[in-house]
Order: C-alpha cells, then structure tokens, then sequence
C-alpha cells in the first residue's frame, strides 16, 4: 500500500546489539528459531539483503576455526564482498548446529533450508521466509510493530551496530 508519498508515519525499525544478544544467546529455543539465529548472525553480520541470503551456498562459507569467512558472489551491484564472522557468544556453535542438521541426501548446495522441530528439510527457504527473520525475532521479543520489521531491517540494524562502534559506513552504501 503507497504511503502516499508522506514519511510521516514511517519508523525506520531496526533490531539492536541487545535483542540480537537475547534472540541468539539466550531464551529462544533451538529446535524452534536455530535458522532464524543463524539467518540474523549472517544477515547482520555481513549487511545482507535477503537475496544474497537465499542464495548463500555452503561452498560461500569457509569454517577457519576460529571465524567464518562469507563470500557473497552474487550482489546487487555485481561487486562481490566477503566478511567475517568471529566466534562472539556462542555464534559459530549455532552455526555448525544448522549445518550439522543439514540432511547428507540434499541435491543443492544452498546455505538455508526448511527447518522445524529440530530438523532440516531439503527444501530452500525462499525470499519471503528469508524476508520475515526480522519480524519473527521482533515478535518473540514481544516489539511493539512487528510487521514493520523487514527483511530491510537486516542490513539497516548492521549499519547502526557498525556506527555505534565507530567503523566506517561507506562499504554499505557500495553494496
């Protein structure tokens, strides 16, 4: 529905350092949110749109040990990236959980996959699921608005993390 050209009502929401903490570390269940958690550590970690991450392959993902290293090839502004993910809280354990469930009779290579109960399907979650991370976190954390949280919200919280501890923003706005 257009806005009718007004940004009056329009909130730019977007999901801080504490609920990220909250969703990932704490309360929410594994068997219910693991690829929601492992969506919104990629998601914020690299900037991501929701495009780029449906179609994280697990061949665009290296595990050093110590971090991941996340290539995004295809980007829409055909600029590939790679960044970094280091083993803050239990970010990697989360990770290397979903990928351990990733079933061995799989034909594709993308990165996500249905999930629920505790078990991955070998359908890949599409844009739309991808789109809804932040609105599914939003909503387990009981956020006023939830249907304002985007897929957008994804690469806005990123920007925001990233200018709270003062590192330079102008690598998103190339992306």
């Amino acid at each position: 529905m257009k806005r009718n050209g007004t940004h009056d009502d329009f909130r730019m929401n977007q999901l801080t350092q504490t609920d990220m903490a909250m969703v990932t570390r704490y309360s929410a269940d594994d068997k219910e949110f693991l690829m929601i958690k492992v969506g919104l550590i990629l998601g914020i970690a690299g900037a991501c749109r929701t495009g780029e991450l449906v179609n994280l392959t697990v061949d665009d993902i290296e595990d050093v040990g110590s971090s991941l290293i996340v290539k995004i090839p295809n980007t829409k502004t055909k600029i590939p990236r790679i960044f970094v993910v280091t083993d803050v809280g239990n970010m990697l354990e989360l990770f290397r959980k979903y990928l351990f469930l990733r079933p061995p009779h799989v034909k594709h290579k993308r990165l996500f996959l249905y999930y629920k109960a505790g078990k991955c399907s070998s359908q890949p979650v599409g844009k739309n699921t991808m789109g809804k991370i932040p609105s599914v976190v939003a909503s387990y954390l009981k956020l006023p608005d939830v249907a304002c949280y985007t897929g957008h919200c994804l690469r806005r919280s990123s920007a925001t993390l990233a200018d709270a501890d003062g590192q330079m923003l102008v690598w998103i706005s190339r992306q």
